[in-house]
């Protein structure tokens, strides 16, 4: 059992600090590496004397550098906040209004000029023999990391994850997955995108390799194809969508990935037949479904996929709740009997979004007496016994390829484009209940018709959305109507947008 996240990490630098703890593309960094750069990271934002626990921004891609700095922030006392360097330049503006960050750690180049905001680059920050204070480390219920989700009315919300959260969530692990000792993960999600912790911080704090897949290569399935191959690994974590992805290589199976033994999926539903194909072609690898919001640190419950589960259930379950934590189901939310809305309690429910009193008090509450915050989550799901099932969401937010997107907040700069009167973007599912492609149905300005091609709206507005949403927020296809329904208030009738795009 761990009790500190940051002491158990160093703890294996010193006692075997030429282990290695990150390989890259075939570069390796051991764990003596990692002590060091990230001490001297700590070394130098103590020197700067930010406001105390101050969060720190870092924007970059999944080097180990990024790693170094990730923990070298909360060595001096500072909770990071992750972005990946794909993102476009308003994001980073964005999340710096609503954090109020001091300071940006730019591992990769920054794409912009940042106001009233110190800028800290690799370069200067100078390796030697730093002895950081263990006294100054992010401990308790100290801001550990803060990932940004996307937000309604354009505003991102930054989830805090404390200490003691993330602690709760890798003994979890630690205990309840039958990993391999010192277990050598896949590292393919990007650092802004909390599934990757699930490979993270349960490899370094049990002395395991972060074996890394970087987003550019997974966006070319060329060269995925060929990188794959050639990296070892005995834990893969990925969305349920990168698999299916990685079905098309012909040597993604056990002859030829022999070491690999255990595959954790979270971020989006798990179908069953992407679980039965899985089965055949690891039939003796551990397949484990997990479910869990940011707000509660990457997951809460798992359920191995064996046979036997694939066998009773056409929609496989998402698990059973960790030991700490408590699930229950708020069935005024729900239409069926005994389905409602899920509620997650325990100690690795956040504390709630960064400067967002509102957002935080309409998601989070503490029951009389609890020793720990509930959480909504917004999730439609049901319990037999104690597994946990889900059925969909309860508001307008959905999972694609893995990814939590706000359909609002696509909405929202949708209908700021001159050329748009109404503009809704609808998820449209498969046989499989998950979200296969977002469209957006549009109404069009008054006299925008006679001026353009189906084809010239369809790129102007991608192109206009592509500036202020992230790139798996655009759309995928474009539906231009004569008028939108309306409902008994005024508005745009979404759920019968939603319908009608199901439906065609």
């Amino acid at each position: 059992m761990i009790k500190d996240v940051i002491k158990a990490i160093d703890q294996v630098a010193i006692d075997d600090p030429s282990r290695v703890a990150y390989e890259y593309l075939g570069k390796t960094n051991t764990y003596g590496d990692l002590k060091k750069r990230s001490d001297a990271y700590a070394a130098k934002i103590k020197e700067l004397n930010l406001p105390a626990k101050a969060p720190i921004m870092i924007w970059g891609g999944q080097t180990f550098e990024m790693v170094a700095s990730f923990l070298g922030a909360v060595k001096a006392g500072h909770a990071y906040i992750p972005i990946a360097s794909y993102s476009n330049s308003e994001r980073l503006t964005m999340i710096q209004e609503v954090s109020q960050a001091p300071m940006v750690i730019a591992i990769d180049e920054l794409p912009i000029e940042m106001e009233n905001i110190q800028v800290l680059k690799p370069e200067q920050v100078v390796d030697g023999d730093f002895e950081i204070d263990p006294a100054d480390f992010a401990e308790g219920d100290d801001n550990f990391y803060i990932i940004f989700t996307s937000g309604t009315t354009g505003k991102p919300k930054g989830v805090q994850i404390s200490h003691d959260n993330l602690l709760s969530f890798v003994n979890w692990e630690l205990s309840d997955f039958q990993l391999p000792e010192n277990p050598s993960f896949l590292a393919q999600a990007p650092y802004s995108f909390d599934l990757s912790v699930m490979s993270l911080y349960p490899a370094l704090t049990a002395g395991g390799k972060l074996v890394v897949l970087p987003h550019e290569v997974t966006e070319n399935l060329g060269q995925l194809f060929q990188t794959l191959p050639k990296l070892h690994f005995n834990v893969w974590v990925s969305t349920p969508s990168f698999a299916e992805m990685c079905f098309l290589d012909p040597t993604f199976d056990q002859k030829h990935h022999p070491e690999l033994t255990h595959f954790l999926f979270c971020g989006e539903e798990l179908s069953h037949k992407t679980a039965q194909m899985l089965k055949k072609k690891f039939p003796d690898s551990h397949i484990y479904n997990t479910y869990g919001p940011t707000e509660t640190t990457v997951a809460v419950t798992q359920v191995e996929i064996t046979d036997d589960v694939l066998n009773k259930y056409d929609r496989l379950p998402i698990g059973v709740a960790k030991d700490d934590t408590n699930i229950s189901i708020d069935t005024s939310k729900g239409e069926v009997e005994n389905q409602g809305e899920v509620v997650i309690s325990g100690p690795s429910v956040s504390k709630g979004y960064l400067n967002n009193p509102d957002k935080t008090k309409a998601a989070f509450y503490q029951k009389d007496g609890a020793r720990y915050a509930s959480y909504r989550a917004g999730d439609l799901g049901f319990l037999d016994g104690n597994m946990l099932f889900y059925r969909g969401r309860i508001d307008f937010q959905v999972k694609f390829n893995g990814y939590r997107i706000e359909l609002e907040e696509i909405n929202f700069y949708l209908a700021k484009n001159p050329l748009v009167r109404y503009g809704v973007v609808a998820p449209k599912y498969n046989k499989d209940h998950k979200v296969q492609q977002l469209v957006a149905v549009v109404e069009l300005a008054s006299g925008v018709r006679e001026k353009y091609s189906d084809n010239e709206l369809t790129k102007k507005l991608r192109d206009d959305l592509a500036k202020d949403v992230m790139p798996y927020m655009l759309p995928q296809r474009f539906i231009f109507r004569e008028d939108m329904p309306i409902s008994q208030n005024g508005k745009v009738d979404i759920k019968q947008v939603i319908k009608e795009v199901n439906n065609a």
